[in-house]
């Protein structure tokens, strides 16, 4: 290799390593766009909308709110997979679309693995299992009790099959010896006023959508599905009191389209980070869904990702669950 071969080579592998520091530098420059699979007015696009309010004034741009609902979240991820990977748009993505459809549907119109990159965890949103007030269930032990007493007669709502709240009940049957009649709901609301009227026993849902009637006192909740008692349910034991090791927890986060590059990904996560350690905004989530302790690092978020797969891979084997 002469001496100009080897400048003009060396000179481009220094500009292809300078580019993308540079041009980030510069990012952005126009509005970014968020997606989520959840429709307007929905808890998830109130907790989108108030984490891009405060994002857009950290990065001098709009942060546009996009909803794509339907298809088990695969309308809204297949939108952002399909995206350019500019930094320019970014998924505000649930559990459910980043690992759990991967083990329950055949043939997504998206890779949940190859199709992103992570970015930054939003926070972790607590399921419990509640009954009506006036339920003769005063503990989970009542429950199985009586649904070992009764094979199949305990009606227990969720939202289906493969959601996280179906997931949950088939679990919760699995490990503790019980046979349940799982009443699938086409909204989580629909089942709560259900709950609260006496038609159906028993609701598996997120903390969020029961808790303006926990606090009415018109459900009871009978436990929590995290290892350890929630912050201002103090007096609602774990599941795994019952079950030594059960926790399971829904969660959000934002991934971004493979191939962004990696100097805008570590600035949102970074702004991200910030945003979400305010206390107060930590408590305004709270307030309608998920517990945060701020973004971590892109390297924690692909580690809890990566742990998450081989759960729920060996979960559904368990259960005997395959894609569908």
């Amino acid at each position: 290799m002469n001496r100009r071969t080897f400048t003009l080579t060396t000179g481009a592998a220094l500009l292809a390593t300078w580019m993308p520091t540079s041009w980030a530098q510069g990012w952005p420059d126009k509005p970014i766009k968020l997606i989520l699979s959840q429709p307007a007015g929905s808890g998830a696009d109130s907790m989108a909308r108030m984490i891009g309010d405060q994002l857009s004034r950290r990065l001098n741009q709009p942060i546009v709110v996009e909803n794509r609902p339907g298809g088990q979240n695969a309308i809204g991820a297949q939108a952002a997979a399909r995206s350019a990977a500019d930094g320019y748009t970014f998924y505000f993505a649930t559990a459910a679309a980043l690992v759990m459809n991967s083990y329950l549907f055949k043939n997504l119109p998206y890779d949940p693995r190859k199709d992103f990159v992570p970015v930054g965890m939003v926070g972790t949103v607590p399921f419990t299992i509640s009954v009506n007030a006036g339920s003769k269930f005063q503990s989970l032990g009542d429950l199985v009790a009586y649904a070992k007493a009764n094979p199949g007669k305990l009606a227990i709502a969720n939202e289906g099959p493969k959601t996280f709240s179906g997931m949950i009940t088939r679990l919760l049957a699995a490990q503790l010896g019980i046979e349940v009649n799982s009443v699938p709901y086409a909204s989580v609301s629909a089942g709560v006023t259900d709950t609260v009227g006496g038609q159906i026993e028993v609701l598996v849902s997120d903390v969020p959508s029961v808790s303006q009637m926990v606090t009415a006192g018109k459900l009871r909740p009978l436990a929590v599905t995290t290892a350890k008692r929630i912050a201002g349910w103090d007096q609602v034991p774990p599941v795994a009191d019952t079950l030594p090791g059960f926790n399971y927890a829904g969660w959000i986060g934002i991934v971004a389209p493979a191939g962004t590059p990696s100097a805008v990904v570590q600035r949102f996560n970074r702004e991200l980070d910030v945003v979400l350690s305010d206390k107060d905004m930590a408590a305004r989530l709270l307030a309608i869904g998920p517990m945060t302790d701020g973004a971590g690092t892109v390297t924690q978020m692909g580690g809890m990702l990566d742990a998450e797969h081989s759960r729920w891979a060996k979960l559904t084997k368990d259960l005997s669950i395959s894609p569908e």
